[in-house]
This record gives structure tokens, sequence and C-alpha cells, in this order.
């Protein structure tokens, strides 16, 4: 990823920002994979059924995203003052050490508690990860970046997955507990790795002088906040479709793996298809990087969504392996795309120097919203069940909502692109704040 000559390829900064997403991409990878596999082990010595296990990893996901979505806003206001290197890096090690700590022998219940707060932990960090992007590049870079974050993040996530897949897959000589357990520890190191070179070179360009009382002052920033997105009509029906479609996405992330687990599909299957997807997804958000400078942004966010509603209808139908496999790579197709789009799509419509407090909404509306398909997918697994339907049944039945977010999503995005522009009460003062600003860590 060295410069060409003629032409530039990354900023230091943009570099060593595009490499935490390498580094947490493994746990996100090992979350929706190796994880939900483990869990269905840890349920089934405990006598649970397939079904209801699933269901019990859709409330887990939907706790975990509510927390989420309450603290993010917070966050995302302590991001704008000086001093969030610390803050990101507290947050990320709090994650890297409950993936970590998910190798300790647990029952099933615990598992689940270890699990939420490593996901919280990683939840928190992207808030402060995400509202970086405008301190590392530039403007017009912004949809190339963000990009290049997911891409790299997909398929640099390869590595420690494939040595876990490896030692799952082919140590048949290691107990079952001790195999996963060295492949929780192989992706919690490769994220502690990779989460150093950021956090030693960055330095915060846009932000707001710290207040005497930064935690009032954050619940009256928020209210400030809310009050000026009523006001900016684009950004704040953007925000209302982002939760809705981007909800599917995460729950399809969330569940899969238990999904076709629960159907009875192979371990191997499940394991290897998703690889697939995440290898699929390298070039293709590459790609829908290089389309953003073609093609309107609007256009490419709904082709994505209007793909990931064929994808959801499919997946309401799925009974095979092979139909698991073509899943796998329509997925990663418009996966990488939807979600960095969506981001610089975002970043676009917000104020640099509000940057943090901005994406810590964008996390309550994004990552913070997976709770609503989760909730509906353990829902009306549970509901069918309790009607007598058989556990296949209740299985396609819960997953059916999934494709409802999707379709709500698509006519709010195509009602919302067709508004003006936000114009910013604090754009006018942004070159007043960033002179008094000047650069910290």
């Amino acid at each position: 990823m060295k410069n060409k000559p003629g032409k530039q390829r990354f900023s230091p900064a943009e570099l060593r920002w595009i490499l935490y997403d390498v580094g947490n991409s493994a746990f996100v990878l090992l979350a929706s994979t190796i994880l939900p596999i483990y869990f269905g082990a840890l349920t089934d010595e405990a006598g649970i059924g397939s079904a209801l296990s699933t269901a019990y990893w859709g409330y887990a996901a939907s706790v975990v995203t509510i927390i989420t979505a309450v603290i993010a806003p917070i966050l995302g206001t302590y991001a704008d003052f000086s001093g969030k290197r610390p803050l990101f890096f507290g947050f990320a090690l709090l994650g890297i050490v409950g993936c970590c700590f998910l190798a300790v022998p647990m029952s099933w219940i615990a598992f689940l508690l270890v699990y939420g707060i490593a996901k919280v932990g990683l939840s928190s960090s992207l808030v402060f990860y995400d509202s970086m992007l405008p301190d590392v590049t530039t403007e017009k870079r912004l949809h190339r970046i963000s990009s290049h974050g997911y891409a790299w993040g997909y398929i640099g996530s390869c590595i420690p997955f494939l040595i876990s897949l490896v030692v799952v897959l082919l140590c048949d000589f290691i107990e079952y507990p001790v195999r996963m357990a060295i492949a929780f520890l192989v992706n919690g190191i490769w994220w502690f790795v990779f989460t150093l070179p950021l956090m030693k070179v960055y330095r915060q360009k846009h932000f707001l002088p710290r207040p005497p009382h930064p935690v009032r002052d954050t619940f009256r920033r928020l209210g400030q906040l809310f009050s000026e997105l009523k006001k900016n009509r684009k950004a704040f029906l953007f925000l209302i479709s982002f939760f809705f479609y981007i909800d599917g996405v995460y729950t399809i992330i969330d569940m899969a793996t238990k999904f076709g687990e629960s159907l009875d599909f192979s371990m191997e299957t499940l394991l290897v298809a998703l690889l697939v997807t995440q290898i699929v997804a390298f070039p293709s958000a590459i790609l829908f990087g290089k389309f953003s400078g073609k093609f309107a942004d609007a256009k490419l966010i709904a082709v994505c969504i209007a793909a990931y509603t064929c994808i959801g209808f499919f997946a309401v139908f799925l009974y095979y392996e092979w139909q698991f496999w073509l899943l796998a790579v329509a997925v990663g197709l418009f996966q990488g795309g939807i979600q960095a789009l969506s981001r610089s799509y975002f970043a676009k419509l917000v104020p640099a120097e509000k940057s943090g407090e901005f994406f810590g909404v964008f996390d309550i509306f994004g990552k913070g919203a997976a709770f609503l398909g989760t909730l509906l997918v353990g829902g009306c697994t549970s509901l069918a069940l309790a009607f007598g339907a058989s556990e296949d049944l209740a299985l396609h039945v819960g997953i059916l909502p999934v494709s409802v977010l999707f379709v709500v999503g698509f006519f709010l995005f195509l009602f919302t692109a067709r508004q003006p522009d936000p114009v910013w009460e604090s754009a006018a003062n942004a070159e007043t704040a960033d002179d008094a600003a000047g650069t910290t860590e």
C-alpha cells in the first residue's frame, strides 16, 4: 500500500486508520462465525434446543446494541473534545480483553455476558474511530478511505480467521474447547497489534474546547444536537432510513452462522462460506469506493439496499447448503459497499468539527439500531414455537422480518435523497473553531 509515483495512495494517517479496521474486523468475523457455533455447543450441552439457542443469541445481540445506543451519543460528544485518543484506546482494550477472556471455560450464560462486554468495547471504540475520519483525510477522499477501511478489514481479518479454521477444523488431536480458546486468543492478539499504529500516530485536528464541566455539557450539547438535526431534514431523514436498512445488514451478520448451524449445516460449510464472503467483499468495497467518483452516492446506496432486500427474501427459503454458499457470495458483493458509502455519505452531511457527536448519533441509528432485527428474529422464532410450529418452520418464520427492514429503509432512503443538502448553523463558525483548536492528541 505504498505510494506510486505520480499517484497518491495513502498518507501515514490514512494507512494507520485503515489498519484499525484490519484489527477489529477479526473480532467482527469471529463473532459472526466461530462464536455462534461454540455457543451452540454450550447450549447443546445444557440441553437447550437449536431454535431456542438461536433466539437466545438474538436476544443477547439485542441487549448489546441497546447498551450501545444509550452510551454512543454520550461518547460521541466526548469525541469532539480534545483528547479522544485515550478513550478510543480504552474501549478498544476492553473489547480486546473481552475477546481473549472468552478462552476461559464458562457456562453458556457467562459466555454471553463476556461476549456482550467485548462487543460493547468494540462498538464504543468505533464511535471514536469513525469520528477520526475527517482528521485523517480530506473531504474529497472520504468515500475512498472509508471504502478502503472496510475492504482491507475484510481481507485482513481472513488471516487470523484462517489460522482459527486450521486449529478448529484440522487439529482433532486437541480437545474442542481448547481449539476454540486458541481461536479466541489469536483474534484478540491480532486486534491488539493492529490497534497500536493508530494509537501512536493519531492527531486530532477538529475539536471543540473542553468545558469546565464536560459531563453536564455533554447532555446539554446532546439536546442542541437533536434540535439541529430536526432543522436539517436531509441528515435527519437519512438517519431514520439508515436505522432500518443497516439494521437488516447487521442482523444478517449477527445471525447468519447461528441460522445455518440451526439448520444442521456442517461447521466446515458455515466457516468456509463466510470466509468467501470476506474475500468477495474486499474487491467489492474498493470498487464501490471507485464508483462513488463516477456515480451519485445516493444511487449506489439505493442499489445496495435493493440487493440486500433480495438477499433477505432469499434467506426465508434457504434450506440447502448450496443456497448458503450463494447467500455468502451475494452478501460479500454488497456488504462493504453499503457500510462504507453510508459512513462517508453521512460524513459529508455533517460539520467536521462536530463529527464526534454526530457519529455518536450515527452509531445509535447504526450499530445501536441492530437490536430491532435480532429482537424480531428471536421473538418471531419463539412465538412460532409457542404456537406449535416445528423448529424448522420457526427458524424460517423468524428470518422473515429482516426483509421488511430493507423494504422500509429503501423507500425512506429514496425520499431522503430528494431533500436539499443541510446547512448547519455551526458551519459559519467552523473556521474560527479550527483556528482556536489547532492540533492535539
